[in-house]
């Protein structure tokens, strides 16, 4: 399937409901502080609003972004994107108790062996505690190795506990239209974020050493592309089933 297709596809998938998407309290897993705005924004936001609001685990501390600043160290910037990330979860209502870091090294999340499987323990464990009924992990086509890692985790929490689980694209909306992908045509739902796509606009713009400017002694520093947030803040995520 070209990834044309499979773009196609996402986005005509059908719109169902909130209490279809997330019914109970959702366990979503951000690869990395932005990921949790960029790919479930408008479901955190909804769930908050309907007095459900999710738990939320940032997987990596995001601090090899920009590993040539002098201005901005692995420590500060680890502190800095920490502190983003509750800024911009405060945009979408969530309370900053709802909201847990990991702190694995950024683009080295383990995909097996005996740390990720006390991870996934871990979080099998905040799963049960917070009684959370589905788990949000990223597609497993998006084209990262922190995504692939955690979407792993995913399907380890709910191999644990039996939750529900739903993949959010996140870098998988910047695949080449022409590439040719092992993919089925995917099964899963639309949530309409209309109503809080403004907020999930401003929680993405309080991510500021990844999409301000913030950061500007290294060139060869990451940010966020215009095409990727083109792609991502619109009036509807998409979740797919595994």
């Amino acid at each position: 399937m070209k990834a044309a297709h499979l773009h196609a596809a996402l986005r005509g998938l059908p719109v169902a409901p909130l209490a279809t998407i997330a019914p109970g309290t959702a366990l979503v897993l951000a690869p990395h502080p932005d990921d949790e705005s960029l790919g479930c924004g408008g479901l955190i936001a909804a769930c908050c609003a309907a007095g459900r609001p999710p738990l939320v685990v940032i997987m990596t501390d995001g601090a090899a972004s920009h590993p040539h600043s002098r201005q901005w160290p692995a420590p500060r910037l680890r502190a800095r994107r920490q502190r983003e990330a509750r800024d911009a979860v405060a945009c979408l209502g969530l309370a900053s108790d709802r909201l847990a870091f990991l702190g694995l090294p950024d683009a080295a999340a383990p995909h097996d062996g005996p740390v990720f499987t006390d991870i996934a323990t871990r979080l099998a464990h905040l799963a049960i505690t917070h009684g959370c009924t589905t788990v949000f992990a990223p597609w497993r086509a998006d084209p990262h190795c922190d995504h692939e890692a955690t979407w792993k985790m995913g399907v380890a929490v709910q191999q644990l506990c039996g939750l529900a689980l739903l993949a959010y694209p996140v870098w998988g909306w910047l695949l080449p239209p022409d590439s040719e992908l092992d993919h089925p045509p995917p099964r899963g739902m639309r949530l309409d974020i209309t109503a809080h796509r403004a907020a999930k606009a401003r929680a993405v713009g309080m991510h500021e050493s990844q999409y301000g400017g913030l950061i500007t002694d290294d060139a060869e520093g990451f940010q966020l592309p215009d095409s990727l947030l083109a792609a991502l803040v619109t009036d509807f995520e998409v979740f797919v089933h595994p």
